[in-house]
């Protein structure tokens, strides 16, 4: 038995006749009949006792409609709390991000979010693992990648580009780096994904690519651990510019190796959001995906 089911029995009974019931739902007053018939047997009981003239519910109908009464009402109020969850943001939304992006792009935004959307509770789950959208609950995820693979959403939500940088001190102290073969004299701070450890590609004004190995004895993560790394002088990396741009605005650090772009995989990445399914996209995900990409239009 489902819960048109049980509405319908409410409603015959709120009405007093198969008659009223079928003109309002505009059908046959017959199949109106034949459902109760159904439901009386599958319950194994009559719910009304009914002649030619007039029905009335059975003793044995009116204490089951006075139980399920409050049962159809819960669930009334589950399904309008729910639709409503899906026109206005609210409830409690588990978003994902590395850990680097989510404290350093994600965390200094969230005053802002909650103050246009204070109906939101926000769960942060910032980690360089990959998650299991659906394993995990997670609503919204961002992920930094030249493309997703997978079976899920994607939408971009910006383009991310890198900078070979290093302190000041070290490049005093240092050879030179400014062509894409100096890194071979240096020991860079690397981090743990296999491409990022083993080569780095460039790519000249007019499209020339040059790959370089890359070396050294000091891997790191997050990205974040790489940065202050390199600003203790340890050695240069290969660091996002959205990480590091107050670092080099306030010459805490230096890029290397200008006029180059540069990547650590063989097209250039982005950051992604990433969410389950496309239907019934729930308010509060379409709310923080059109706060992020309002929030990157402003700044750029």
């Amino acid at each position: 038995m489902n819960l048109s089911d049980l509405t319908l029995i409410q409603d015959i009974a709120r009405h007093g006749s198969f008659a009223a019931v079928a003109r309002r739902r505009e059908v046959d007053p017959s199949s109106i009949g034949r459902l109760v018939a159904a439901v009386e047997a599958e319950l194994g009981f009559r719910l009304f006792a009914r002649t030619t003239r007039r029905m009335e519910l059975t003793e044995a109908g009116g204490l089951y409609l006075a139980r399920i009464a409050p049962l159809t009402e819960e669930l009334d109020r589950a399904a309008e709390e729910s639709r409503a969850m899906q026109s206005e943001p609210r409830g409690t939304l588990r978003l994902s991000a590395s850990a680097t992006f989510g404290q350093k792009f994600i965390v200094p935004r969230l005053a802002s979010f909650r103050r246009t959307y204070p109906e939101v509770a926000i769960e942060g789950l910032f980690t360089d693992s990959n998650v299991d959208l659906v394993a995990d609950r997670i609503d919204l995820a961002i992920r930094l990648a030249p493309a997703i693979q997978g079976d899920c959403i994607a939408a971009k939500l910006m383009d991310t580009h890198y900078r070979v940088v290093a302190a000041p001190d070290y490049l005093r102290e240092a050879p030179p780096l400014a062509r894409p073969e100096d890194i071979a004299h240096h020991r860079a701070i690397l981090f743990p994904y296999r491409d990022y450890r083993s080569r780095w590609i460039f790519r000249d004004a007019n499209g020339t690519v040059t790959e370089q190995q890359v070396c050294g004895n000091l891997v790191l993560s997050p990205a974040g651990a790489i940065r202050d790394a390199v600003l203790a002088g340890l050695g240069p990396a290969l660091l996002p510019e959205w990480l590091i741009e107050d670092d080099l605005a306030n010459s805490a650090l230096c890029s290397c190796i200008e006029g180059w772009d540069v990547t650590a995989t063989s097209s250039g990445t982005a950051a992604w959001l990433i969410y389950p399914n496309r239907s019934y996209l729930p308010a509060k995900v379409r709310a923080m995906i059109g706060f992020l990409r309002g929030s990157i239009h402003k700044e750029a």
